[in-house]
């Protein structure tokens, strides 16, 4: 444990002494506690030992997905959705189903695995992660819409994809495993303690007797995380869905709160992803990447370059994004941070398929992080139209818009 503080403590610094480099280059954050763990990590030079089944993996895997699922809610109030739906709509609607769908019938297919732990692997290779891809979501010159899309589709999907994942990992675990009732009754308090927990301590806040000062307002929110996971984990509530709920309910009717929490929360999920990404490196291996076969390291280009593309190209039909803008979403749909601890999740779940799963898991996101997170500034300058296009275009552009004018006013 120790040597883990001290190697995730050193990478930290590094990682903010690169910062700025890495937001103008193809460097990446994410990348570097990935590579660097696979580097210190068994399988390499032995530096940072850790073993599927080792508690600080799962007690890991579980903080840091809630932490990121809770700020992610919290990106995604009711308000939000309401105003912003038409496009996120159907890349969650459709794009998130069709990704699933497509993904598990690769690795049935193509890998052979059975259909529960292909639909398993389907669900958790579904979601996305902008923070892959941030040069894209915060490029200015990139259209607003295409930001926001990318915004709410990956705040909103972790969520939706949990319930997907909770089932089919139940169902593989074996029929005499399986207890719908007791699962649904999780999922169900989950949302109910995620809900009405900040709900109530907003109230609270409201009446005349209490009133959080501007030093504690940031510790707020943190405070109404911290009773939800406590209360999650003494009633035996699903802790993700709950963590996912308090945050749009925070967002729906906390906005005070929700400000002032918002670069706090930002920075403690950050922590908790760069820690689990250092874990999820370290548990790969040489061994573990060439046993996949080359049929399973076509299933990850598969997952990257098909699955997501062909689902986004059906879900966007008639949408009015043009071909540019239609690419940058079809690419960008970067494996993220909740397919790791999915990944992890299943690792430690004990299923008979458990290994094999995470295998196909660690390498599409390995070749997904590498990808996305060295080509989102090149992508992003699609879209600084002054410098790339040539000045003749804006004039012949001109003359057709005035040539069609003059046909509709004739």
């Amino acid at each position: 444990m120790s040597v883990l503080l001290l190697v995730f403590a050193g990478l930290l610094l590094l990682a903010v002494l690169l910062s700025s480099l890495a937001h103008r280059t193809i460097l990446s954050t994410a990348a570097l506690f990935l590579v660097a763990g696979f580097l210190l990590g068994d399988g390499a030079l032995g530096v940072v030992s850790l073993a599927p089944d080792d508690e600080i993996v799962a007690t890991l895997a579980e903080l840091a997905l809630f932490a990121v699922l809770f700020t992610d809610g919290m990106r995604v109030g009711w308000k939000d959705l309401r105003t912003a739906w038409r496009l996120p709509g159907r890349a969650l609607g459709w794009g998130l189903p069709l990704t699933l769908v497509v993904t598990a019938l690769g690795a049935h297919y193509l890998v052979g695995l059975g259909w529960m732990e292909s639909l398993l692997i389907g669900a958790i290779l579904a979601p996305t992660d902008p923070v892959f891809a941030a040069a894209l979501v915060g490029n200015e010159k990139v259209p607003p819409r295409l930001r926001q899309l990318l915004n709410v589709e990956s705040g909103v999907n972790d969520g939706l994809a949990l319930p997907f994942v909770m089932l089919f990992l139940a169902v593989a675990a074996g029929s005499e495993s399986l207890h719908l009732g007791e699962l649904g009754l999780e999922l169900g308090l989950g949302i109910v303690i995620g809900v009405a927990v900040p709900w109530v301590a907003i109230k609270l806040e409201r009446t005349r007797w209490f009133s959080a000062s501007t030093a504690y307002e940031p510790l707020n929110a943190l405070a109404i995380g911290l009773l939800v996971l406590a209360l999650g984990k003494a009633t035996h509530g699903n802790l993700f869905l709950a963590a996912f709920c308090a945050g749009i309910t925070v967002a729906t009717f906390g906005e005070r709160q929700r400000e002032s929490f918002e670069h706090f929360g930002e920075l403690i999920a950050e922590l908790f992803k760069l820690a689990a990404l250092l874990v999820f490196g370290a548990l790969i291996s040489l061994p573990l990447l060439g046993s996949v076969g080359w049929r399973g390291w076509l299933f990850a280009i598969l997952a990257l370059v098909l699955a997501r593309p062909l689902a986004i190209w059906i879900s966007f039909l008639g949408s009015g994004l043009n071909v540019r803008e239609q690419a940058a979403v079809a690419w960008f749909g970067p494996k993220g941070f909740a397919s790791v601890v999915y990944g992890l999740i299943v690792l430690a779940s004990g299923i008979a398929a458990a290994q094999e799963v995470f295998q196909l898991v660690a390498v599409t996101i390995v070749v997904s992080i590498l990808l996305h997170s060295s080509t989102d500034i090149v992508v992003a300058r699609w879209f600084d139209d002054e410098q790339e296009v040539p000045a003749w275009y804006g004039v012949a552009r001109r003359l057709r818009e005035r040539v069609r004018k003059e046909r509709g006013a004739s």
